[in-house]
């Protein structure tokens, strides 16, 4: 059986339940005392009106379904996360793709808000993508301190650099600063311990990844070391399937936690959507086409 079947078959077996509300009512969300994360020093106001504007959120009308679609993704990983004598290391996922402009970083993003919506658990989102740093240019957060300054100095402690936000339960790590040999310090211990410190001392937080392009960064195939679930995003008639295969056969099967494709009309029924001859994961979902002049991250 292939490697991609593997990982639909596994991501087919777990069930999607729970409520989450649709990002228009973040600014009305009440948790109850969440991972008892720390005030930070540094915090965000996140606009979701302007990241919808931006192309990094569903429009209005197609927000129940893009609830639907990623409290499926996200149910079984906090289920997993959250068992009984789990690893800390359940709680890590990496977010990548086999190429650029295929949708990891809004996959990423709106993933990290639909487990913030959780009454039980908090989210960091790690911008983790060190060459472009999307996530962290997004935010206005691109000229802060956060992981390649904690890689570089292990005195750095990694949780200083946590950025927080109006969103309860969601937390940013960014980039920091670039960095020659960015390759060799996310391969190195360092990053296990930077991993270990978010992942250990908060045991109801989940850690989410955004990574680089599996085929295109030395980066992302470094990234790929760090023993995290990894969800695949591929874009419906963009990725070639060979590249989907290659990126895949990079990866421990056993981490590759699911597929999402994305740009892919929604179907009925069963929520499946039929792809270069595959079934992808339920979770399907479609991304409006960015605005002229730029590239979907």
């Amino acid at each position: 059986m292939s490697i991609i079947q593997n990982a639909l078959d596994k991501a087919r077996q777990a069930t999607g339940a729970g409520g989450c509300t649709g990002p228009q009512e973040l600014s009305d969300t009440r948790k109850s005392d969440v991972a008892g994360l720390p005030e930070r020093h540094r915090r965000i106001e996140i606009d979701i009106d302007q990241l919808r504007a931006q192309g990094e959120l569903p429009e209005t009308g197609e927000e129940p379904r893009f609830a639907d679609c990623y409290r499926e993704i996200k149910r079984p990983l906090i289920q997993k996360a959250l068992a009984v004598g789990a690893h800390a290391d359940a709680r890590l996922m990496l977010v990548t793709s086999a190429l650029p402009a295929e949708g990891k970083t809004f996959t990423a993003l709106n993933l990290a808000l639909s487990i913030a919506r959780e009454r039980d658990v908090s989210v960091l989102l790690i911008d983790a993508d060190v060459p472009k740093a999307h996530l962290s240019r997004t935010f206005g957060v691109q000229d802060e301190p956060g992981l390649m300054d904690a890689l570089g100095d292990e005195t750095i402690d990694v949780e200083s650099l946590v950025v927080g936000t109006n969103v309860p339960g969601l937390e940013l790590l960014p980039a920091g600063k670039a960095a020659e040999g960015a390759a060799e310090l996310i391969a190195s211990t360092r990053m296990a311990q930077i991993c270990a410190r978010l992942t250990g001392r908060y045991p109801r937080r989940m850690v989410l990844l955004d990574s680089a392009p599996l085929l295109v960064s030395s980066e992302a195939r470094a990234l790929k070391q760090i023993p995290a679930q990894i969800l695949m995003v591929a874009r419906a008639g963009r990725t070639p399937r060979q590249a989907l295969l290659d990126a895949i056969a990079l990866l421990e099967k056993s981490r590759v936690y699911g597929l999402v494709l994305n740009d892919a009309h929604f179907t009925g029924g069963d929520g499946y959507y039929t792809h270069y001859g595959y079934s992808t994961y339920g979770a399907t979902e479609r991304r409006r086409a960015a605005p002229e002049g730029r590239r979907s991250p």
